[in-house]
């Protein structure tokens, strides 16, 4: 049984043409994803440009989605860096702002050993009694929390779940047979077969425009149709692959922009979508009827 649901979406934080932070976009986003099978919105991870928002907007963005759909949705605020001091300061004020658990990535470009590892992530569940979700994504950090290391942060009594973006589905299958920690699948294409793991779910991307879907396979697996569910994960394939035309998230950005919902551009050194990439794009969701 997951602890916040089966499908949390990791959602865009909406531009102003300035480069300014829309709130009122990023919160109308979010009311549209709690209606469209998203149990979950992490605010403030990888897709939402994290790197380039300052603290203030972090918070006030926690705020801001919590205001919105908090009591239909969880909210888990995305506060790691590779600063523990920073990453514990800031899941304090996430707490304060009333979220409802914590995502913390990897600290990255440090490649800190294990024990750094160990004590780090220690240092931000001591921050706040919420629950906490390890983000294992090797692909930005250039460090994996290998199964091991993982069982062990598991048994940090508010170390709940691990975010797994390794696409080695033999790791994740470690974690399962030595850890009761909870497993979320990281990348979208991942979803499907964690679930034979025993996954709670999936922290995707392409839930911003196939949400009910992506929450119906899960659904299906659960209920012992499995045949079924696979059929709606191949079905999104072409989908998935689209949003990781380049680097994520610029083609989640430019496929809502295309469906209307105005979330602007990015924020350097992210650059928007070629001409090439926003056709590929657009071809996915035409080909899901999601656009003429």
């Amino acid at each position: 049984m997951s602890l916040f649901g089966d499908i949390l979406t990791a959602m865009v934080t909406a531009l102003n043409e300035d480069g300014s932070v829309n709130y009122d976009v990023t919160a109308g986003l979010a009311e549209h994803l709690v209606e469209n099978g998203s149990d979950g919105l992490v605010v403030c991870g990888t897709t939402g440009e994290s790197p380039t928002l300052t603290d203030d907007e972090k918070v006030r963005l926690f705020e801001v989605v919590r205001e919105a759909v908090g009591g239909r949705a969880f909210i888990i605020a995305g506060t790691g860096s590779n600063d523990t001091a920073h990453s514990v300061e800031l899941t304090r004020r996430a707490a304060g702002a009333g979220v409802d658990g914590i995502l913390a990535v990897t600290p990255y470009y440090n490649k800190p050993p294990v024990a750094g590892v160990i004590a780090h992530f220690q240092a931000i569940a001591a921050a706040a009694d919420l629950p906490v979700i390890l983000y294992n994504i090797p692909g930005r950090t250039a460090l994996n929390i290998e199964p091991e290391t993982l069982a062990t942060l598991g048994e940090t009594p508010n170390i709940v779940a691990v975010k797994q973006a390794n696409p080695d589905l033999g790791q994740s299958r470690r974690v399962a047979e030595i850890s009761d920690m909870g497993i979320y699948a990281g990348n979208d294409d991942m979803l499907f077969p964690l679930l034979e793991y025993g996954a709670w779910g999936g922290i995707c991307v392409a839930s911003h425009l196939a949400g009910a879907q992506m929450k119906k396979m899960v659904e299906l697996f659960r209920a012992g149709n499995g045949e079924e569910a696979c059929t709606i994960d191949d079905s999104l394939t072409p989908l998935y692959e689209a949003m990781f035309v380049t680097t994520n998230p610029i083609p989640i950005k430019a496929a809502l922009n295309l469906l209307g919902h105005h979330v602007g551009g990015l924020r350097l050194p992210l650059v928007p979508a070629t001409e090439a990439e926003t056709a590929r794009i657009r071809e996915a969701l035409a080909a899901r009827a999601l656009i003429g």
